[in-house]
């Protein structure tokens, strides 16, 4: 007997469209479902994503959490922007993020995707995290549509933005990727 479906829950088009670039599976399904924005660090807001979630769709859920760490920034447990890095981008601008940093000499940062799942309500929620490293420069992209901080990250070892690499490079290197790599391998434990 198979386990039922598992959906993946977000109401970011863009976000579906990477994760279904990168984990190639067609029997998880997707639904947008409207999760109160819950406070604290990266792993209690992903934890807590995945309970309320199960606790809507009755059943096995998949939801993500993506984070933007400006090292001189952060400090255990309180990662800034972190899990806020949406507001950051809504409220300021992504152009206007690298200004954050403009008295620290610390550029570098960290790109975190934390994927959370369950088999549904009451169920133990085991969580997938990927980090890239990388640093905070001025925004550079291709001309195709902005995606959240990608202009502003460079991962290391690139002399790329995310917001200027072509997609297939990005999903091959990103936070998402290595994050959805973990629940790939998960999946396959899971009958």
């Amino acid at each position: 007997m198979s386990s039922p479906a598992i959906t993946f829950v977000t109401g970011n088009a863009k976000k579906l469209k990477e994760f279904q670039a990168i984990i190639g599976d067609d029997s998880i399904r997707n639904q947008s479902v409207d999760l109160e924005e819950v406070q604290g660090s990266i792993k209690d807001i992903s934890t807590k994503k995945a309970i309320a979630a199960a606790e809507v769709i009755k059943g096995p859920v998949l939801v993500e959490d993506t984070c933007l760490v400006f090292n001189a920034l952060s400090k255990p447990e309180l990662e800034l922007p972190g899990p806020y890095i949406k507001w950051f981008v809504e409220s300021v601008g992504v152009e206007n993020l690298p200004r954050l940093l403009a008295g620290f000499e610390d550029k570098s940062a960290q790109t975190v995707c934390t994927f959370a799942f369950t088999e549904g309500p009451g169920k133990e929620v085991k969580l997938f995290q990927g980090i890239t490293e990388g640093k905070i420069v001025e925004p550079r992209y291709n001309g195709e549509e902005v995606f959240g901080f990608d202009p502003i990250f460079e991962p290391t070892g690139f002399s790329q933005t995310f917001g200027e690499m072509d997609k297939r490079l990005k999903n091959t290197i990103s936070h998402r990727y290595r994050a959805l790599e973990k629940v790939k391998e998960f999946l396959k434990t899971r009958d």
